[in-house]
């Protein structure tokens, strides 16, 4: 995501996440909370997805080579 939809969304969850949580804290204190809260959720997500994407390719390595296996033993040793 950009970073100025992070920073525009962060505004919005900073409110948001104060009143959910029941903190009373001035308008600055509750973008600030929201920005960083959107900008470091936005990296973790984005770094989470990366390891993951990297994971999904070799679960998908090693379950084509199974299934090659299977293959190979069905038909090669008759």
């Amino acid at each position: 995501m950009n970073i100025i939809a992070l920073i525009i969304i962060g505004a919005a969850a900073g409110f948001i996440a104060t009143r959910l949580m029941r903190i009373e804290a001035s308008i600055p204190a509750t973008l600030l909370i929201g920005i960083a809260g959107a900008l470091l959720g936005g990296l973790i997500l984005r770094l989470l997805l990366t390891v993951m994407g990297a994971m999904a390719g070799f679960v998908g390595a090693v379950l084509g080579a199974l299934l090659l296996i299977w293959l190979w033993q069905l038909y090669m040793r008759r």
